[in-house]
């Protein structure tokens, strides 16, 4: 009964907070298509040499750089030092994504290792409870149920800190890359600032949501193997 209660408390919430957040992914994939903007993007140089100039302008050009056109997603592996960039050379946003994760390879080097040794420890968790769970050899449910939460909240914690300080300080680093690289006008570049603002604007709570939405779903799942086994 007490898994009842879970479940249908983590879809009310789910649902409360998407509304709450405007979540839209719809929307957002809407602003990110700007042919205008886009055009501007391409007079830049490539993204390796836009990621280059970042690092210089940090002093981090320690930086391993990977452009992989395979994946969709960005990112900074912090345990092997290395940015790995996504196929994104034909959008406007590949000027701030870039700065993005160029700002995560200057944070808090201790915070950016322990995320990655604790988020893999906290996927280890989760499918170890889910497959004891699966086959009924799971004692006191509602304990493990309980310390997942703890944890959960941890790695949101973690997630959000690193995800918002990159996220507020990437328009900044992008917009001052621009100004200093003199490529395009003033009012092309107030354009493109423009277009990074809108994005944020929904962007940031988007990632907010997503982290808490895939915590809830990861809750909804072991909650729904309980009751059902």
């Amino acid at each position: 009964m007490e898994f009842l209660i879970v479940i249908f408390v983590t879809i009310i919430f789910s649902v409360l907070l998407g509304y709450v957040f405007s979540f839209n992914k719809k929307k957002i994939l809407e602003l990110v298509k700007n042919q205008k903007l886009d055009d501007i993007a391409k007079k830049y140089p490539s993204n390796v040499d836009i990621c280059k100039k970042y690092l210089r302008k940090l002093n981090n050009e320690n930086v391993k750089i990977e452009e992989n056109e395979d994946t969709e997603a960005s990112l900074y592996i912090a345990i092997t030092n290395k940015i790995v960039i996504a196929n994104i050379s034909n959008t406007f946003t590949r000027i701030q994504t870039i700065a993005h994760e160029c700002l995560h390879s200057v944070q808090d080097r201790k915070i950016l290792i322990f995320n990655f040794i604790f988020s893999n420890i906290y996927l280890l968790y989760y499918i170890v409870i889910c497959v004891l769970a699966l086959f009924n050899l799971l004692p006191f449910k509602m304990m493990f149920l309980s310390l997942f939460l703890i944890l959960s909240l941890i790695n949101y914690t973690l997630r959000m800190y690193l995800e918002n300080d990159a996220m507020i300080k990437a328009r900044f680093l992008a917009k001052e890359y621009m100004e200093e690289e003199k490529i395009s006008s003033k009012e092309d570049i107030d354009e493109m600032v423009k277009g990074f603002d809108d994005l944020n604007n929904l962007g940031i709570k988007y990632i907010h949501y997503q982290i808490f939405l895939n915590c809830m779903l990861k809750i909804l799942i072991f909650s729904i193997i309980n009751t059902v086994f």
